[in-house]
């Protein structure tokens, strides 16, 4: 595996000149060779060069050491240097309550969705890890993904944003743009532990990679992160909160800067305190042509990511959390266990007075006027192993509303748990989860009701082929607020509620490399 990757690093930074050892038959710049990892959107490694999520024995099941191949390690004097990918197509159909345009009392109106669909995206995973020959282990990753075009084109483009006409497929096409979603370093040494400092994930996402959450059995396709939230009207799915708020591999918890430490492991346990000052990039206020010439942050106002004071008051910074693990293997019997809190101030309103409010006015009031509550929540997990089936939950509870976002002064905590079984044995990979949230919901809500939801997957995966996978995977969500259409977002007359439910079957090949 190491040759492999080394080769690949030699064609990466191979000049036109350069000769390779294979079948004359093969053109330039072609390596041929066995398959290796497959793709890593993160790099797993811990302060030892072993993978910081491998821990258990082989007889409870290949589920505990599901990444003990993820990356070569270097050895001293050299690095290795990574450009995988990942290209995934499918068809699904989607079947919700916001499949027709509706008034906030229930009543259809014009518009109608075709419930099938298909789909496909690319995902890049360049990066590459090095071993200095005083013990230094460093590195970098970065992961580059497809951006769509919405469903009305620009007029740029040649379509209406009026009528929402679309000229061509064409036109779809040639909208894509790619986006960065992580990129870091690293920096770490045997006894000391990692540092990682950039877009990437926290303590939760290191931690639970997606055994506790149980999102291993899907070929990586999302588990409750996609099916129905991906194919289905959004409102139906996830509306105003996303309908998965336990963190674990989500773009809200990885996607802003922040520096994070995890600590080598002792005796089965780690530990790991991560830190953020805002929610983005520092560099977002500046200039796409030039980052040292911020022109959206001319001078303290909103525009500035690290603003502090001023018309949001449900903006967080200076995120801090801290946990600790500890995984353990008991004969053909392994066991994970995390604990994880997190905290965060607030944006202080400035620019108008705080609306004081009662249980009879808040559906009234500018929810941007509301007092929220600084970030304060506790997030857990535990997961057994052995033949060859996990069992695993992960609870989440606290100051926190949806996905990674403040409750109003008033509301209702999040209380949110999600349990899985998972099955992996040899290519077959099946699962099944069953996750129940209970938080605030619509701020304007508050003391009036809150929001409930419930939602269901199961499914799995083939491995055909190195590096090419077939899965398939059903989900049902429903969502409930009292005094809410959750299909419209808008509030219902006499206080009745109309519930939000979708399905969705998605069936599709992800090949990787």
């Amino acid at each position: 595996m190491r040759k492999l990757l080394l080769a690949s690093a030699a064609i990466l930074g191979a000049t036109s000149g350069l000769a390779l050892a294979q079948d004359a038959a093969q053109s330039q710049g072609q390596f041929i060779g066995k398959y290796g990892a497959g793709p890593a959107a993160n790099n797993f490694q811990n302060s030892r060069g072993s993978l910081q999520d491998v821990s258990g024995t082989p007889s409870a099941g290949a589920l505990t050491t599901i990444y003990g191949k993820a990356d070569a390690t270097p050895t001293p004097g050299t690095i290795v240097i990574r450009l995988n990918g990942r290209v995934e197509a499918g068809m699904a159909a989607a079947w919700s309550t916001a499949d027709r345009s509706q008034t906030n009392d229930g009543v259809k109106t014009s518009f109608k969705v075709n419930p099938v669909g298909a789909y496909s995206y690319l995902r890049l995973y360049p990066g590459f890890d090095g071993l200095a020959a005083n013990g230094l282990r460093y590195g970098a990753s970065a992961e580059i993904r497809e951006n769509f075009e919405s469903g009305i084109l620009s007029t740029a483009l040649g379509g209406s944003a009026t009528t929402g006409s679309l000229t061509s497929p064409s036109g779809n096409t040639s909208a894509q743009t790619l986006m960065v979603r992580r990129s870091f370093t690293y920096l770490a040494h045997d006894n000391m532990g990692v540092v990682r400092i950039g877009v990437t994930d926290g303590v939760v996402g290191l931690f639970d990679n997606c055994v506790f959450s149980s999102q291993c059995w899907d070929a990586g396709h999302g588990v409750f992160q996609a099916a129905a939230q991906a194919f289905a009207p959004v409102n139906a799915s996830s509306g105003g909160g996303l309908s998965y708020p336990w963190l674990a591999q989500a773009g809200t918890e990885y996607g802003n800067n922040k520096i994070v430490y995890l600590t080598p492991q002792f005796f089965g346990f780690d530990f790991g305190v991560q830190y953020a000052p805002n929610m983005g990039n520092s560099l977002s206020t500046s200039s796409q042509t030039d980052p040292n010439r911020p022109t959206a942050c001319a001078q303290a106002g909103q525009g500035c990511i690290g603003v502090s004071s001023g018309d949001n008051p449900n903006r967080w910074l200076n995120q801090v959390g801290i946990g600790g693990r500890y995984q353990g293997s008991f004969g053909a019997v392994d066991v994970k266990a995390y604990g994880f809190y997190e905290t965060a101030g607030k944006e202080q309103l400035t620019t108008a007075a705080y609306t004081t409010t009662t249980a009879t006015t808040y559906k009234t009031a500018n929810v941007n006027t509301l007092r929220y509550d600084n970030l304060s929540f506790y997030q857990a997990g535990f997961a057994v192993t052995t033949m060859n089936v996990t069992a695993a939950v992960s609870y989440i509870g606290g100051r926190y509303n949806g996905q990674l976002s403040m409750a109003p002064t008033g509301g209702a905590a999040e209380d949110a748990v999600v349990y899985g079984l998972t099955y992996a044995n040899g290519p077959i990979a099946a699962g099944i989860d069953l996750g129940i949230i209970n938080d605030q919901g619509n701020a304007a809500l508050t003391k009036i009701s809150q929001r409930h939801q419930v939602e269901i997957g199961f499914g799995g995966s083939y491995r055909l082929a190195p590096g090419v996978q077939l899965f398939g995977e059903y989900q049902y969500v429903t969502r409930h607020q009292g005094g809410l259409n959750m299909n419209t977002g808008g509030f219902t007359t006499a206080g009745n509620s109309i519930d939000a439910k979708a399905q969705a079957i998605v069936f599709g090949t992800a090949l990787t490399w």
